[in-house]
């Protein structure tokens, strides 16, 4: 029996200000309460970015909450932590983030079938006004076509 992933976070921003390149599965180094914690849907990927530095990958603003049973334990719940990844992997990142105008982003979190967290991470670049707005009457467009197409069945 295939259990399927329960995803903890979403972030809709990145897709909103980002054109989304490529994305990465990453683990992420936790203790004990913040996964507790994630169990119970605490998590905030808004404002999370990542940064390559010294040859690791460390994802900073993700705000974990504390964990409501959780004693002195509980750690700071807006640390930095880092991110699992092959080290050709970060090499990938880091040589396509090394160009002007793409970033690393967050763009889920969630639970694997064995109980591992993951985060997706996107190789992204931002996006100018006129591709939100061009993006939003693409959506618009196909949405009318829906509509017609439905009430001509």
């Amino acid at each position: 029996m295939k259990r399927e992933s329960k995803q903890i976070a979403r972030n809709r921003r990145a897709f909103h200000d980002y054109e989304i390149l490529e994305t990465y599965e990453a683990g992420i180094e936790l203790t004990g309460c913040e996964v507790r914690s994630l169990r119970e849907n605490n998590c905030q990927l808004n404002d999370t970015y990542a940064l390559v530095r010294g040859g690791e990958v460390w994802l900073n603003n993700l705000h974990i909450a504390p964990y409501s049973n959780g004693n002195l334990n509980n750690v700071d719940p807006d640390r930095r932590r880092k991110l699992l990844l092959h080290k050709k992997e970060i090499r990938e990142i880091e040589q396509k983030t090394r160009e002007k105008g793409l970033a690393l982003v967050p763009t889920q979190m969630y639970f694997k079938e064995n109980g591992l967290v993951k985060v997706e991470i996107a190789v992204a670049r931002g996006k100018k006004l006129f591709d939100k707005r061009r993006d939003m009457a693409k959506r618009d467009m196909e949405r009318e076509i829906d509509r017609a197409l439905k009430t001509r069945r």
